[in-house]
């Protein structure tokens, strides 16, 4: 079991989510809010607040890029192997539709396969209540550690 996974359930999500942003500080900005976290799926919320916000009053598109590395890099984290390392090499999203409200965002690698070594591709979908906001597909570079 990854270092990530034993804290957050020793944390519970709640206190796990506050501490996120010790582990790394940017996705502090975002306040985030732990829903799920475990082999094969993330879920994270964070609040429409002004902090987040764009010039029209929607989220800002850099805020939902940090949720979503956010999922997918603890998704990723407690997928992987043992004895692996994992660091994003890339991301592309696409904005499906204005976030006008609190957000969630979900990574859900259930299909991909998680013995890969090289790259490996991260689906990550956020959504304003039922609406579909955002996707982006994150490239992961696992390796030996």
């Amino acid at each position: 079991m990854s270092q990530m996974m034993q804290m957050y359930q020793q944390a519970g999500a709640a206190q796990f989510s506050g501490m996120i942003g010790q582990v790394a500080p940017y996705f502090a900005s975002i306040a985030p809010q732990f829903v799920e976290l475990r082999p094969g799926y993330a879920e994270v919320t964070f609040a429409k607040r002004r902090e987040v916000l764009n010039h029209i009053g929607t989220v800002h598109a850099i805020a939902l890029c940090n949720s979503a590395e956010l999922a997918a890099g603890t998704m990723t984290d407690v997928s992987i192997p043992a004895g692996c390392r994992w660091i994003p090499k890339g991301m592309t999203v696409e904005y499906l539709a204005k976030a006008d409200g609190d957000v969630r965002t979900v990574a859900d690698g259930s299909a991909v396969d998680w013995e890969t070594l090289g790259d490996v591709k991260v689906p990550v979908m956020a959504y304003v209540g039922d609406k579909a906001v955002f996707r982006a597909e994150i490239t992961m570079y696992v390796s030996k550690a």
